[in-house]
């Protein structure tokens, strides 16, 4: 009753019980062949090796026969003879041709969005200066890649009233002296009077209008600050043990998280674009970082793009990292997508990372992965 069939299967006995094939003649035959045949993302595996004497027998791709928690694979005929006396039983598995996939898969709007942005420009740079409180379906979901969500009261009746969120990108929890008390004055000036610490380091500013958004954010931009990426499809702010100790690996945790947070910023200039109308503002990187950006010798670059890293497409979804050291675990460093762990010699002296990887198995939800040690 575990398994259901897709087509016809034809079972002819009699079955030998001293046949290393079956083991116990009161199980299905099929079970030798009970593989786990799937990747967590329900890929099958095309061939794979029997649990057989016979090394000619393989699983070649089969699609009829399936577990309701895996996927079994035989071949689409199997021959196989059982001695039993003098008789000879086949065994035959025979499966309908597998339905075509489709030509072209459905994609999201939000895709769609993305990819007729010119790089998660347009439309918003043309709804954030028309009169209307609130913003299109496209650019409601690109604003989120500058650091804002559009928001309304659900406590109020008739018309909507509309109101944005911003969120700054402060990598390891840095904020500058100066940004404080500007983000201090736009939340009395343009907010609802209040500042709201997230869990990933950051201020949100609540109830910003419409017509004040560019004012706020370039404030925010002119004094140190930015929300470029803390919402949307690209990775996130980057997180570190916040307190400024001294020691060598909490310098160096805080170091790596700076660069992978410049790493993985958007290139293309579109934040500057809509907010600052394109001016410029230089920020110097580290080598290591500008090296890292332009290597393509994995072949994952797109390097004709204003994006090397992301494309047009950036992320299907938002993506988390944080940095720690070992007993240090302010950053909670598993509910991260990637999590790096600075390791030291007996003198404290950083020697690389061990690097975990957050994943989802179908059996018992989010588990992490230790992944591997890396040198620095």
């Amino acid at each position: 009753p575990k398994y259901f069939c897709s087509s016809i299967c034809v079972l002819t006995p009699p079955f030998s019980q001293n046949s290393s094939f079956l083991k116990n003649p009161s199980l299905p035959f099929f079970i030798p062949f009970w593989l786990r045949m799937t990747t967590s993302f329900g890929a099958a595996i095309n061939i794979a090796a029997v649990d057989d004497p016979n090394p000619k027998l393989q699983i070649q791709r089969f699609n009829g026969l399936k577990s309701t928690s895996n996927s079994i694979l035989l071949s689409r005929r199997i021959h196989r003879s059982f001695s039993h006396s003098n008789s000879t039983s086949i065994v035959r598995a025979v499966s309908t041709p597998a339905k075509p996939a489709a030509v072209e898969p459905k994609r999201s709007k939000v895709e769609i969005f993305k990819e007729q942005s010119n790089f998660i420009r347009y439309p918003l740079n043309e709804e954030i200066l028309n009169d209307a409180p609130n913003i299109n379906e496209a650019a409601t979901q690109l604003i989120k890649f500058h650091g804002s969500y559009m928001q309304y009261n659900r406590d109020e009746r008739g018309s909507r009233s509309y109101s944005f969120m911003l969120r700054t990108k402060n990598p390891g929890g840095e904020v500058p002296n100066k940004l404080y008390l500007v983000m201090d004055d736009l939340a009395d000036q343009f907010g609802i009077g209040t500042l709201r610490l997230t869990t990933r380091q950051t201020f949100q500013l609540h109830g910003v209008l419409k017509k004040d958004l560019k004012t706020v954010m370039s404030t925010i931009i002119h004094n140190m600050g930015s929300t470029l990426g803390a919402c949307g499809d690209l990775n996130r702010n980057v997180l570190a043990p916040a307190a400024p100790f001294a020691k060598k690996d909490y310098v160096f945790a805080k170091q790596t998280a700076d660069n992978i947070a410049a790493l993985l910023t958007p290139q293309s200039g579109f934040y500057y674009d809509v907010w600052v109308d394109g001016e410029k503002f230089m920020t110097v990187e580290p080598p290591e970082v500008v090296k890292a950006r332009n290597d393509n010798s994995h072949g994952t670059n797109f390097p004709d793009s204003p994006e090397p890293i992301y494309g047009t497409q950036f992320l299907p979804r938002k993506f988390k990292i944080a940095v720690t050291v070992p007993s240090d675990n302010s950053v909670d460093i598993f509910t991260n997508d990637i999590g790096v762990v600075v390791v030291s010699d007996e003198d404290g002296e950083p020697q690389g990372f061990n690097i975990y990887v957050v994943v989802w198995d179908e059996l018992i939800g989010w588990k992490p992965l230790f992944l591997v040690w890396l040198s620095h």
